[in-house]
């Protein structure tokens, strides 16, 4: 089942004021802050990327992956992302733990 668009709109909004910007790949979406994908959004289901950031509210039962074959990512339903304050300092914590993307190589033509 692919994201809906509706969703992508939600977890955006639930996630403002951080600069969210969304990629569609697959019927799917990348999340990034910044130049970094911090998640992604499957099934309507944000999925976090797994770093050193620790929170009680994540639990073991919430990892899972992102498609088949994945490396695990927290599974965080638009729920609990109800709780702005805590989405998006998870989501800014998340993001600070990754290394910044090393520059593209431009295209051989």
């Amino acid at each position: 089942m692919a994201t809906r668009a509706d969703t992508i709109t939600l977890i955006c909004d639930l996630l403002d004021p951080l600069p969210i910007t969304t990629k569609k790949m697959f019927g799917e979406y990348a999340l990034y802050l910044d130049t970094k994908v911090v998640a992604f959004v499957t099934d309507d289901v944000l999925r976090l990327k797994v770093t050193s950031v620790t929170d009680d509210r994540l639990t073991d039962d919430m990892l899972g992956e992102a498609y088949p074959g994945s490396k695990d990512y927290w599974c965080i339903e638009v729920d609990l992302l109800e709780d702005r304050d805590w989405a998006i300092d998870l989501v800014r914590r998340t993001a600070e733990a990754l290394p910044v993307p090393p520059p593209k190589k431009p295209r051989k033509r």
